[in-house]
């Protein structure tokens, strides 16, 4: 499982026209799944997420992490970020997670964010959505499980 981190001062993702979340300050993941990933898998990847100290503190260094700032998390999910892109002109999916897996892992990526977080949006998988983003700083990380 591959998340894409961004620190974000608000980020939306709209569906068909209408906004389906949004954040204030905090974090936008974007999540691909692979075949070889299952619950725990994310579990580790989510709880990974909520303790990456990617916030400045008092001081300006990156030393508080998404709940001592009390932000919002936004996961989207991104099929084409687990492409492998290594040979040729042409990216290979053939690490992705079948849809019904990747749409189970993400449900439940979701749902145990929801359980340990406050402020929690999310996607659809498999929609086409369209993403709204201001990167803050730019602060951006690529996180594997």
């Amino acid at each position: 499982m591959k998340a894409l981190i961004q620190r974000v001062q608000s980020a939306s993702v709209t569906i068909d026209g209408i906004t389906h979340g949004q954040i204030g300050p905090g974090i936008l993941v974007l999540l691909g799944v692979e075949k070889t990933d299952a619950e725990a898998t994310a579990n580790k990847l989510l709880n990974k997420i909520l303790g990456y100290r990617i916030f400045p503190d008092a001081e300006g260094k990156m030393n508080l992490n998404l709940q001592q700032r009390n932000g919002g998390l936004l996961v989207v999910s991104q099929f084409t970020l687990v492409a492998d892109t290594s040979k040729g002109l042409r990216p290979s999916f053939s690490s992705g997670a079948p849809p019904v897996l990747g749409e189970r892992l993400y449900d439940h990526f979701v749902r145990q964010a929801h359980s340990l977080h406050h402020d929690v949006a999310s996607g659809q998988f498999g929609a086409d959505m369209q993403v709204s983003l201001i990167n803050d700083g730019p602060v951006t990380f690529l996180l594997e499980s």
